[in-house]
C-alpha cells in the first residue's frame, strides 16, 4: 500500500468520483428507498468541478497506480453565535472507498489525511453525519476515534 497518494481532486477525477457517488447512492437507496432514488446524481458534473475548485470544500482522492480508489468530500465551516464559541469545524460530508478496494485500509488512510488537514487548518473538530442503518460506517468512524456529538431523530408520517 506504499505506492499510493492522497491529493486534492482535479477535473480528471470526475469520472471516478461519479462512480463512487453512484456507489453511495445505491447503498443509500437500498437502505432508505423512501428517501433516495434508485438512480440519479447528488451533484451535476458542473457542481462537482465547482466543488473541486473551492478551497473551503476540499475533496481528497486516494490514488494508486493512476486509479482513484476512494474520496473524502470535506467542508470547512465557521461557527459563532450568541451561545456558541467561535470555532472552525471540518465537516466530512462523504467518505467512500470503491467496493472492490474495501478492506485495504484506504478509508483509514483518507481519514488520517483529513485529520491532519483539519489540524493544519486550525479546526476545533471534525464532524460528520452517519446513517443509523449503515452499521459498517458507524463502526469504521468509531474505530477512527469518533464519538456521537448529538442524535438526530425522525418520525415517519405515513
Amino acid at each position: 500500500m506504499s505506492d499510493f497518494i492522497i491529493r486534492l481532486a482535479e477535473p480528471r477525477d470526475l469520472e471516478a468520483v461519479n462512480t463512487l457517488l453512484g456507489q453511495v447512492l445505491a447503498m443509500h437507496h437500498a437502505s432508505r428507498p423512501d428517501l433516495f432514488r434508485p438512480v440519479g446524481k447528488k451533484y451535476t458534473d458542473e457542481e462537482i468541478l465547482s466543488i473541486f475548485e473551492n478551497p473551503d470544500s476540499p475533496v481528497f482522492v486516494y490514488e494508486k497506480e493512476g486509479r482513484v480508489l476512494g474520496y473524502a468530500f470535506c467542508v470547512l465551516r465557521h461557527q459563532e453565535s450568541g451561545a456558541l464559541m467561535p470555532l472552525k469545524t471540518l465537516y466530512l460530508d462523504d467518505l467512500c472507498v470503491l467496493d472492490s478496494a474495501r478492506g485495504l485500509h484506504i478509508g483509514t488512510a483518507l481519514f488520517d489525511y483529513v485529520k491532519a488537514f483539519a489540524k493544519k487548518k486550525g479546526c476545533h473538530n471534525i464532524t460528520l453525519h452517519v446513517w443509523e442503518d449503515n452499521p459498517g460506517a458507524k463502526a469504521f468512524y468509531e474505530a477512527q476515534g469518533m464519538a456521537p456529538q448529538y442524535t438526530s431523530m425522525e418520525l415517519l408520517c405515513k
